[in-house]
């Protein structure tokens, strides 16, 4: 009794396979932020909920805009970093 579980976690899902309407591109940065850390981390699937197929995909368009300079590589390459260590 004393090791009943508190809460059900909520079951994560494929957010590109739910919305067909959602495309995946690089030219796309805000839905491409989602997926990766402050330090610019692209962020596993098992935490994200993304299916492997779209994973894959998506990894390589955070590669690709980052190569465009439309996503930073790190934290030290963001803009909010560099304004604050000017300031």
């Amino acid at each position: 009794m004393a090791f009943r579980k508190k809460f059900a976690p909520r079951r994560k899902f494929c957010r590109f396979c739910a919305d067909a309407e959602l495309a995946l591109d690089y030219k796309r940065p805000d839905i491409l932020r989602d997926f990766i850390t402050e330090r610019g981390k692209i962020v596993a699937r098992r935490i994200t909920g993304t299916c492997a197929k779209h994973q894959r995909a998506l990894t390589t368009e955070i590669k690709r805009a980052r190569q465009m300079a439309l996503l930073f590589y790190t934290s030290a390459h963001s803009s909010e970093v560099k304004k604050k260590t000017n300031i």
